[in-house]
């Protein structure tokens, strides 16, 4: 038998790749995070984590365990609600950046659903910006997005390398200004292209506008510009941009989960749906299995 709370743990870690942060997402002490690993790690009698001064990586044993421990998590807590009679019901009104129509996000929303039934999940898909706006103007309950620069709000979900990104056969002149495939505003890959052009000195054009992904993504098929996106989350058809091209770094971005703020009898709802999305976090980082 495995301890949930340790699976639980596990989790975070593996999410986050971070026994600092793992620890801030829990609200427990680093030293308890690494306690937990280390009583799973002898249950298991394998290793999960390999990690050193600078870094924490998930070993084969750890990769096979996340499975396990989704599933065992998912199986304690119907059993939980089952066992004290508690059904979650009222209406959810949850937004997702777009980034996550090819993840496995509607696997998590499917099964959610399923251990949920009496509750009217309304999903609306936005850029990340405006999924911000309108959870703070009161019009929806939960949010899974990317985060803005300087924002600490909400629970870390996963944080991925922005790149550029276009067609393979793409090639761009460096006397010539860069054209960007971008979100309107206001989309935060396309302000940090723009800054991080700005800031190199280079000059640009805006090629093509879309508040669509799937539009963005067949202007940069189509070989009209390169657009800022998700290292982890390529679509089939682009690849990287590669260096020699001079492009600036775009650094790196947050996916996070964010509640309104509500009474809490108001939110278990969105609360059950969160806890549901950080644990599925690892599985929201690439393409869904039929990409």
């Amino acid at each position: 038998m495995y301890d949930p709370t340790q699976l639980r743990t596990f989790l975070a870690v593996a999410q986050t790749l971070s026994f600092t942060r793992a620890a801030r997402r829990l609200g427990l002490r680093q030293s308890t995070v690494s306690q937990h690993v280390r009583r799973l790690e002898e249950a298991t009698g394998r290793q999960l984590f390999s990690r050193d001064t600078h870094s924490v990586d998930l070993t084969e044993d750890g990769e096979a365990m996340l499975g396990f421990a989704r599933t065992i998590l998912q199986a304690h807590e119907r059993a939980a609600a089952f066992f004290t009679g508690t059904r979650l019901a009222g209406r959810l009104r949850f937004g997702a950046s777009e980034d996550f129509v090819v993840t496995r996000l509607p696997e998590v929303l499917e099964a959610f659903r399923r251990d949920h039934p009496e509750v009217d999940l309304e999903l609306t898909v936005e850029l990340s910006g405006t999924l911000h706006a309108q959870l703070e103007a009161g019009r929806l309950d939960l949010i899974l997005a990317k985060r803005p620069a300087g924002d600490s709000r909400g629970e870390l979900v996963w944080q991925s390398a922005l790149t550029w990104i276009g067609a393979p056969r793409l090639r761009l002149e460096p006397d010539r200004p860069v054209p960007l495939i971008v979100f309107p505003a206001p989309g935060i890959t396309r302000a940090r292209a723009l800054e991080a052009l700005e800031a190199q000195g280079r000059a640009w054009r805006i090629a093509c506008t879309s508040s669509s992904l799937s539009g963005l993504i067949a202007a940069a098929r189509a070989g009209l510009g390169v657009m800022a996106h998700t290292r982890g989350l390529i679509p089939p058809g682009l690849t990287a941009v590669p260096a020699r091209a001079g492009l600036p770094e775009l650094g790196g971005v947050d996916f996070v989960v964010r509640q309104a703020e509500q009474p809490r009898g108001a939110r278990e709802a969105a609360d059950a749906l969160a806890s549901a999305i950080l644990a599925s976090g690892d599985r929201l980082r690439g393409p869904a299995a039929r990409d």
